[in-house]
């Protein structure tokens, strides 16, 4: 079997409100950084694994987004999937 990483991207849905995202925001302003628009705070989970082919790596670590690491109801993910270079 491969090794595979998977790096993948969960973000709060554009409509959910940011708690953590509006702190940052704010304080970067109080830091003096001008221009701040909006933050959106979010989390990135890499995971290694093994799999027969990459197709496989990526059905894997899509179920593993649907079922534990994204809450489908308020948060979208997204990720990439790339093979490990043997030693």
């Amino acid at each position: 079997m491969a090794r595979y990483i998977a790096h993948v991207n969960v973000m709060l849905r554009p409509l959910v409100n940011d708690p953590q995202g509006l702190a940052v925001a704010g304080g970067l302003q109080s830091l003096g950084f001008s221009g701040i628009q909006a933050v959106r705070v979010g989390k990135r989970i890499d995971i290694t694994l093994e799999a027969a082919s990459e197709v496989e790596a990526s059905t894997a670590v899509r179920e593993m987004c649907q079922k534990l690491l994204a809450n489908a109801v308020i948060e979208d993910f997204e990720f990439e999937v790339a093979a490990l270079a043997t030693a």
